[in-house]
Formats: C-alpha cells, sequence, structure tokens
C-alpha cells in the first residue's frame, strides 16, 4: 500500500494550537458550523478546572455538535499528560462502533504540539489515526503589538509602553515552539490591523523560527473548512524534525513545568450591567498583570448566560445560549497570570463587583 492510501486508510486528526485567547475556540465552532455533513470528535484540553472552551460548545445547537463527541481533559496539560489521559482517551474514542470521520483536538493555550504530536507514533494509535496537521491560530494584533518579540529594540519601537518581554520569557519560548511545530499558521482577528501592519506581523513571526509554514488571514476565526480538515500532512511523521525549547532543555537536564502560570477560578457574582462590567473588568485586568481571563456571567433579568473573554485590555463579551432548564444562574471566571498574581487580591475584587 502506498504511503497515501495507507494516511487515507486512517481516521484524520487536526491539532489546533495558539496562545490564550488567539481564537481557537471561535475557529473550531465556525468548523462545526460548516462541518459539510462529517462527524467531528472534538478533544478540548484546558489550562484551569473550569471548562470555558468545552462549555461554548457543548450544547451549542447545532447537527455536527454533539455532547458525546466532545471530549474535555482538564486534569493537566495535554503535552505532560499524554501516557496518562491522552492515549487512554484515544483508544477509548477509537473503540467506538460510531466512530468519527475527523478529529479536532484543542490544546491548552500552555501546551507544547510536539509531545502531542509524537504520541501518534504510539503503537496503539499509529495504525489508526494519522495527523492530518497542525494548525497554529496566532492574535495578529497581539504581534503586532509587539508581544513574543526578541529585538528590544524593536519592542521599544512598536510597543514603547510595554516593559514586561524580556529575551527568555516562557511565553516566548512557547509562542515560537508552536511555530515550529504547524503546518499552517491562521493569523487571526486580522479586522483589526492594516495590511502594512499584517506584513509586519509576517515578518515577526518568520523571524522567530527557521521553519516558517504557510500563513493564511482569518478574522473571527471564519476559515474554509476544507483548509482546516485537508492538510494530509501525516505530522507525526517530520515531528522528530520540529524540537521544541522543553525536548532541547530537556535533553540537558533541564525540567519543564507549568510554574510560571497560575490559574484560577472565581465565583463572581450576579450582574446588571454588562458595559459596567466590561469596563471594571478591564481595571482589574491592568492593576493585576492578568494574562488571560474568561468565563460565563449571569445578567439580572436575562434568560442568557453571558460569555466574557479577555487577553489582556481586550475584551469580548456576548450572550451565547439560554440558561438550561437545570442549570445554576452562576458567574464563573478563570484568571490566567503570572506565578506572581496575587490570587487573594483578584478573588476579592471579583467577588465584591457591584454593577
Amino acid at each position: 500500500m502506498s504511503e497515501q492510501k495507507f494516511l487515507q486508510s486512517k481516521i484524520p486528526t487536526t491539532v489546533i494550537t495558539g496562545f490564550l485567547g488567539s481564537g481557537k475556540t471561535t475557529m473550531i465552532r465556525h468548523l462545526l458550523e460548516n462541518a459539510q455533513g462529517k462527524r467531528i470528535a472534538l478533544i478540548i484540553n484546558e489550562f484551569g478546572e473550569l471548562g470555558v472552551d468545552g462549555g461554548l460548545l457543548k450544547g451549542c445547537g447545532l447537527d455536527n455538535c454533539h455532547d458525546d463527541d466532545l471530549i474535555e481533559l482538564n486534569n493537566g496539560c495535554i503535552c505532560c499528560t499524554v501516557a496518562e489521559e491522552f492515549i487512554p482517551t484515544m483508544t477509548k474514542l477509537l473503540e467506538r462502533e460510531d466512530r468519527p470521520d475527523h478529529i479536532v483536538i484543542e490544546t491548552s493555550g500552555l501546551a507544547l504540539p510536539q509531545p502531542l504530536v509524537a504520541a501518534f507514533n504510539w503503537p496503539e494509535i499509529k495504525t489508526q489515526v494519522t495527523v492530518d496537521g497542525v494548525i497554529t491560530v496566532i492574535d495578529a494584533p497581539a504581534v503586532a503589538e509587539g508581544r513574543f518579540a526578541d529585538d528590544i529594540d524593536k519592542i521599544n519601537a512598536e510597543r514603547a509602553q510595554d516593559n514586561s518581554i524580556t529575551h527568555e520569557s516562557p511565553l516566548e519560548e512557547l509562542f515560537e515552539d508552536q511555530i515550529h511545530a504547524a503546518d499552517l499558521i491562521v493569523l487571526n482577528k486580522v479586522d483589526l490591523i492594516d495590511e502594512d501592519t499584517l506584513d509586519n506581523v509576517r515578518n515577526i513571526i518568520s523571524s522567530h523560527s527557521d521553519r516558517v509554514p504557510q500563513m493564511v488571514t482569518s478574522s473571527f476565526g471564519s476559515i474554509g473548512t476544507d483548509l482546516i480538515l485537508g492538510l494530509g500532512v501525516g505530522t507525526e511523521s517530520d515531528i522528530e524534525n520540529r524540537k521544541s525549547h522543553h525536548e532541547m532543555n530537556h535533553a540537558k537536564g533541564v525540567p519543564h513545568n507549568h510554574d510560571e502560570f497560575k490559574s484560577f477560578v472565581v465565583n463572581a457574582p450576579s450582574i446588571h450591567d454588562p458595559k459596567a462590567l466590561i469596563e471594571r473588568l478591564k481595571t482589574i485586568i491592568e492593576e493585576n498583570d492578568i494574562l488571560r481571563l474568561k468565563g460565563f456571567v449571569n445578567v439580572v433579568g436575562k434568560p442568557m448566560r453571558l460569555v466574557v473573554q479577555a487577553v489582556g485590555q481586550r475584551i469580548d463579551s456576548y450572550f451565547d445560549r439560554p440558561w438550561q432548564k437545570n442549570e445554576e444562574h452562576k458567574s464563573h471566571l478563570v484568571v490566567i497570570g503570572l506565578h506572581e498574581i496575587d490570587e487573594e487580591k483578584v478573588r476579592k475584587t471579583i467577588e465584591a463587583l457591584d454593577v
């Protein structure tokens, strides 16, 4: 059997990775809305106790959105729990009578793509599944603002007010690993920048890796299904040539963990004024150096839950669906910051919100 026919006999899997708030979940929802009759199984790995991204996709009301096709892995970073959690999950999925046509894996914003892709070479997986491609979603406006740039002069020129970026930032290493592992890079949120800025973003990304794949642009995660689900790369066969910073450091005896980050869930009060909430959250994010904030909020008098997603000072909010019949109308927010974040202060501030 030729290599191409062998790949076609396996269930294709698309790995979608990207930094916090890049728009991965929005892109997956768009994918489900345009699945062209394919049954897609989703494996979602989130960093934190509350499965917000899974909650955005569960019960979304789409024909291709079955709750039993959505599997959440919340027990740790998927790149660190391959043997304990990911392999058993894949094995169980493949044992189903109604096997999916395609598998999509959304990694945590903190996960390394390389160890996950390498797991597809395990004997119990390799004969049945192939990695159709690794897609890295990048927040183009964030890159345009100078985040994760190596050159201090560029940082000063493009983002004079940002003094938090350093040469050795773990976030920068993660950013580079996601570029290096990708078969396709999606530059998302390009509606927020002009063409000259977009060209600059492409140049910044190219400068961070000696291996830069094709780049495409997107707004609101909207991109052709045929492109997302039709790369046909078989990435597991080439992943040895895409070493991550962690793998190179591991060979030198440097341990890997996510101690640089802290994630916790805050039970927020119900609110009356969504606009006032957003303005208050902007202040809280700025005062506490919060990297990412996301969750669901109950608005008094509204039958639908309010989704809140923040990356830095940029906050998106919308009503996604009605509260379900037996669902408690509670507000939960996941906060992700660097390890030094004052969790107690943030908790007290959010719990005391009165808007």
